[in-house]
Order: C-alpha cells, then structure tokens, then sequence
C-alpha cells in the first residue's frame, strides 16, 4: 500500500511538473529546459561517480571541435547549446537570457524567439568548429576540445534586439541608462579580444550568435523575417516550445446577440491596426522604446503575439 501511494506520489508529481511547463511561456520553457537537462546530467555524473561507472559518454552532447568528430555525431550542433558545465555557468546565462528574451518580446512573438535562439546556437557551434579546423593556433587543440553552452544562442537574442531597436534604453546597476547599442558594440569588442584566451572556442561560438543576431535585427528592420520560413514549416514542433495560439476552450453554451463582423470591416480594421503599429516602430526608431506611453507599449505587446 505505501509503495503504491509513492508511486501514486510521484506520477502526480510529474503531472504537475508538466502541466507547469506547459502553462510557460516560450521564453520561460527554454529556459526550465537548460534547468532541467543540467540537473539531470550533473545528477547522472555523481551517481555513476559513486559506483566508479565510465561517464564519458555524456561527450556525446557535447560538439567537438574535430571536423571528423562532428560530422560522426551531427546531433551535438543542437543538443550542445542545452548543456551547462556548472552551477554558475548556468545561472548567469539564464538570468542574461530572462532580461533580453522579456525585452525580445515586446518586438517579436514567441516562435521568432525560439527559431532565433536555435540559429544563434547553430551559428555559434558552427563558427566554432571551422575557427579551430581554420586557425594554426589551435593546431593540436581540436582533437579533445568541446564546446558547452546557450551563450550563443543567448547572444543572437541580445543581438538581434539590440539590431532592430538600437536606441532602446536600459537602466543597469551602479551605471544608469545605457542604450542596446552600447550594449552590443561592449559584447563584441570583450569577444573580439578574447578568441585566443584560455576560453577561445567559447568566444568564437559566440561571435556566430552574435552575427546571426545582428542580420536577423538588421533584416527586420527593412522588414524581411529571416524566421518565417522556419516557422512556417516546423509549426508542430515549435509548438512544444511555444505556447499554442488556438486552444480549444472547454465546450460551454452561451446566448448572446453578436453581429458578426463583415470581411469589409475586418479588413478595414486590420489595416488600421497595422498603420498604428507601423507609426509605433517609426517612433521607437526615432526616439527609443522608453519614449512609448503605456497605451503604446501594450498595444506592441499585444501585436507581437499574433
């Protein structure tokens, strides 16, 4: 009997725990993603620690720095940008990713978020293994080097913001307002001086980011989505990332007299909608997203779910 109620326990436990993600938003279930794959992984190194078991295997995550060694194991392009060496590590790109991605959004809806963060991690891991296979530095270095990590992808997020809506300003700590171009010009300069330090491959994965970042903010900006034939064409999967748009409500019987909206009029309205929102960006671009009223900023926020 009490086996049964702990295993009973437990199943309601994981259901809450996935009826928990599933209330997440895009932004947030990446994020417990990288949560949960670090507890997992480190939670499966110190158990096999104990009982002395070979845990090497786990280098199969990782993205190797040999060409030879990535293309025997082409799935570490994707799974790497979801692994963390430690607690810290982690920490501070989840909280690096929780700001940006929050301010992200106030742009951009959730699928762009997800596709953005999955080419800034392939670009990053990209760059990474033609640097070491490119540059006589690292002679030698390619054959037992990894790369671990959602810096780059983090960094397209950053990026990419930071592209489209330069002037937009943040209120930093012990600084003051700094504009998202600072920001940027800051990040690429510490990673431009760092790609031949002890951490060079981590730097280099992170200019793939960052340039992936700055052609998706640029490309938006003249009003080309570099995500939306991804999205277009991987909607169910994205959809494990994203919160679904088009729920089905519980059935439920109303009677209401509702006089339903004529094409002529919807359209109509949808064009106004899309002029006000034209007239928001151009403001942003001017003047900086801080200069919004309330009244704008939720209307942009409320545009950029749809």
């Amino acid at each position: 009997m009490a086996g049964g109620r702990f295993i009973s326990d437990r199943m309601n436990g994981l259901h809450s725990l996935f009826a928990f993600f599933k209330r997440g938003t895009t932004l947030m279930r990446l994020i417990y993603i990288n949560v949960g794959v670090f507890l997992i992984t480190r939670l499966a190194v110190v158990f096999l620690r104990l009982f002395n078991i070979d845990y090497s295997f786990l280098l199969n995550l990782e993205l190797p720095a040999s060409v030879l060694s990535f293309l025997t194991h082409p799935w570490t392009l994707f799974t790497y940008m979801f692994l963390h060496e430690e607690i810290m590590h982690l920490f501070f790109n989840m909280l690096w990713f929780y700001w940006f991605g929050k301010l992200f959004l106030q742009f951009f809806n959730q699928k762009q978020l997800t596709v953005l963060y999955l080419f800034g991690g392939i670009s990053g891991g990209l760059l990474y293994v033609l640097a070491y296979n490119l540059f006589p530095f690292f002679d030698g270095y390619e054959a037992h080097s990894y790369l671990i990590g959602a810096s780059a992808a983090i960094l397209a997020i950053v990026i990419g913001v930071a592209s489209y809506a330069p002037t937009t300003k943040l209120n930093l700590m012990f600084i003051g307002e700094v504009s998202l171009r600072t920001i940027a010009i800051v990040t690429v300069l510490i990673d431009l001086l760092s790609i031949t330090s002890e951490n060079a491959g981590g730097h280099w994965a992170h200019l793939g980011g960052i340039l992936i970042g700055f052609v998706y903010g640029s490309m938006m900006k003249n009003g080309y989505d570099l995500t939306r034939f991804f999205v277009q064409r991987f909607e169910s999967v994205l959809s494990f990332f994203s919160r679904s748009r088009d729920r089905k409500p519980k059935m439920k019987v109303t009677y209401q007299d509702v006089r339903r909206e004529s094409d002529w009029d919807y359209n109509a309205r949808k064009q106004n909608e899309e002029k006000d929102i034209d007239l928001i960006l151009d403001k942003i671009k001017k003047s900086g997203y801080e200069s919004l009223s309330a009244d704008e900023k939720k209307r942009l926020f409320d545009s950029s779910k749809s």
